[in-house]
């Protein structure tokens, strides 16, 4: 048995990247998945922080086409969420994951968060680096990417076990 649970001290998590339709959405998806096969109650969620991100976009399709070759259907009526339009969102996870460090960034100019465990997930990882926006890459970019993410959550959280 899995004891990850009882060192876990996070209940809310934030995911952000540039504008909340690709890596973000793969990312709360895995998170999300890997809870429910965990048993723990941990609510997951993301946003964009970039300039151009908007309120009301829809998923990529290429993102939700690599989630659901692993079994990890995003929703099809979910839509981005700019996270400077609602900081609340931000403000109240108690762990903040970004895609890269340009979002760490932004998150602390745009949202001035004191005392938040802030770290891009290649951070949470143990490692460096970002993890690359797929756009314009094609489905490959897109498992590339989806890839990451898994790697960086799957490693981060064996620090919890």
């Amino acid at each position: 048995m899995n004891h990850i649970h009882n060192h876990f001290p996070f209940t809310k998590i934030v995911v952000v990247c540039s504008v909340n339709t690709a890596r973000s959405r793969m990312s709360e998806g895995y998170l999300r998945d890997f809870f429910s096969r965990n048993a723990m109650d941990v609510s997951v969620s993301s946003g964009g922080i970039a300039s151009n991100a908007r309120d009301g976009m829809l998923i990529s399709l290429d993102a939700k086409l690599v989630m659901k070759e692993i079994g990890i259907p995003l929703s099809d009526d979910s839509l981005s969420i700019d996270l400077k339009k609602h900081p609340e969102s931000a403000q109240e996870a108690d762990l903040i994951l970004t895609l890269t460090n340009k979002h760490k960034k932004e998150i602390f100019d745009h949202l001035k968060l004191e005392n938040k465990r802030i770290f891009t997930l290649r951070e949470f990882a143990g490692e460096t680096g970002d993890i690359e926006d797929p756009s314009m890459k094609g489905v490959e970019g897109f498992r590339k990417a989806r890839d990451e993410i898994i790697n960086c959550i799957d490693k981060g959280m064996k620090k919890y076990e």
